[in-house]
Parts: C-alpha cells; sequence; structure tokens
C-alpha cells in the first residue's frame, strides 16, 4: 500500500524531471561527456572504489541536497542527519521546498535506519505512528533517488561510476579533496529503481539515442568520500544530487519505534521517501 505523502501535482513534476526533455540538450550533454574523458589516459575509477569501501567502515554526517526542475518550477529535497555504515543505522531528516517560496511550510519526514529496517513517520496525519519497511525492499521512484533515502546507494552508484578522471585538487567544507568526475551507466542510474519508472527511462534513452549522467567524487586526504555528486542534465529539465559528508567517525545512536506504533508497509512511494 503507498499513501500519497504530498500534493499530487508536485508528485508529477518531480516525476516528470530527469524523465523528459529537449533531444538536442540531451546530445550536447553527450558531447560534453566525450570531452570530460577525452584527456584523461589512466581511469582513476580505482581510487574512488577504494574512498566508497573506506567511508563505509565508518560514519559521518549527512547534508544532501536534491535540486530537481521540470521546465516551468524547481524544487529541493533536503536530507540531512546521521548515518553509520559500518553500523547499519542512522536518522535522517527530510523536507520538500518549492524554490518560488522559501519561507512557505514545506512536507517533512523523518527516517530511523537500524539493521535491516528503514521506519519513516513525522507526518501530522500518522498521529505519531511510524511505517517500516525493509531496507532491502524499497525501491527509488524518481530520477537520482536512492530508496528512502539511503546514503550506502549513493555510495554504491558512485562506486560504478565508468570513464573516470581526476579533475584537481579542491577544498570542500575547508578540507582539501581530490575531485574526480566520471559517468554512470544506465544499469546504474536505474539501480533498485521500480519497474515503471525505468520503463520511462528505457522510453527516454530510445527517444534521444541514449542517456548522459554524470557522477563526481571528492576524496579527502584520509582516502574517504566527502562529497558526491549525481547530475543528469537535460536543459530546464533536470536533476541534481549533491551529498557532502562530515564529521567522518562520529557516534551515531537511534531509537526505535515503539513496536505497537510501527506498521509494517510491503512498499512506499512519493517525493520524500525517493
Amino acid at each position: 500500500m503507498r499513501r500519497p505523502l504530498i500534493p499530487l501535482a508536485v508528485a508529477a513534476a518531480l516525476l516528470c524531471a530527469g524523465c523528459s526533455g529537449d533531444p538536442g540538450t540531451a546530445q550536447d550533454a553527450a558531447k560534453a561527456a566525450k570531452a570530460s574523458g577525452s584527456g584523461s589516459e589512466t581511469d582513476h575509477g580505482a581510487a574512488v572504489r577504494a574512498a566508497v569501501t573506506a567511508t563505509k567502515k565508518t560514519s559521518a554526517r549527512i547534508d544532501q541536497k536534491i535540486e530537481i526542475g521540470d521546465g516551468t518550477a524547481s524544487y529541493v529535497i533536503s536530507i540531512k542527519g546521521d548515518f553509520d555504515w559500518a553500523g547499519a543505522k542512522g536518522r535522517l531528516g527530510v523536507a520538500l521546498h518549492n524554490a518560488a517560496a522559501p519561507r512557505k511550510t514545506s512536507p517533512r519526514m523523518e527516517e530511523i535506519f537500524d539493521g535491516d529496517t528503514v521506519y519513516f513517520g513525522g507526518f501530522a496525519e500518522m498521529a505519531g505512528s511510524w511505517g517500516s519497511i525493509r531496507r532491502d525492499r524499497a525501491e527509488a521512484h524518481y530520477a537520482l533517488r536512492a530508496p528512502m533515502n539511503d546514503p550506502e546507494h549513493v555510495l554504491r552508484q558512485v562506486a560504478q561510476m565508468r570513464r573516470t578522471s581526476k579533475v584537481g585538487e579542491e577544498t570542500v567544507n575547508g578540507t582539501p579533496a581530490v575531485h574526480y568526475r566520471g559517468l554512470l551507466t544506465q544499469e546504474t542510474v536505474t539501480l533498485r529503481m521500480a519497474k515503471d519508472m525505468r520503463a520511462k527511462v528505457d522510453t527516454m534513452r530510445e527517444g534521444i539515442g541514449g542517456l548522459t549522467v554524470f557522477a563526481d567524487a571528492w576524496v579527502d586526504r584520509s582516502g574517504r568520500v566527502v562529497r558526491t555528486r549525481l547530475d543528469w542534465p537535460l536543459g530546464a529539465v533536470g536533476v541534481k544530487a549533491t551529498m557532502n559528508l562530515a564529521e567522518h567517525g562520529k557516534p551515531v545512536r537511534v531509537t526505535v519505534p515503539d513496536p505497537g506504533k510501527v506498521v509494517p508497509m510491503p512498499s512506499i512511494g512519493g517525493p520524500l521517501p525517493g
């Protein structure tokens, strides 16, 4: 069972983002992708994969921003909290903002990750109750979204980037880091994506002759990821997801909801869960 979490008009706008657009802009993006890798003789994918492995052995403060445009309006989904990959636990707060009305009250959701289960709640209509879903059964319903906003899914996609080049050294939130850039295959873009959404991506790819999704990773001197970015540019239509990771190794504690207040669900959709 799925419950609509925000107005359907907003959900429709988010669904269209990244799945339609002017073929010319997509072809321009493809040309840019070829140019980005043309000057690199070495694939730096191993360095990115090693950084992802190191990051998943610890924990971090998560601050993610997903920017979505449908050609007429733009939205931002913010995801903030703490996550412990090694301990398989974390707590995230998710909010949806309309860029045209930044001060307007935004839909919000709380998530608690504990082992194989993700709990979600915080909605007024749920009156203090929580839903839950098995972490491995959650799916992505929108472009460049992780199932239930799982940070581990993002790292998995970044680790699968191809034609990886070294952009250079930069500073991320005051931390020196090496910037890497590559491309995601369609298989990686649609990883754990719901069947209906995969069909939309397939249709779009066939219509324009391919898809181009960029992936970026910034790695600090300790060999851990401090920022990731997935970008699907299609002119006025597109999706960009940037995740900052800080305070690696910080303790993460979660308190799971009382079992009597939890309703297990086989699936969950909507712009907030992803």
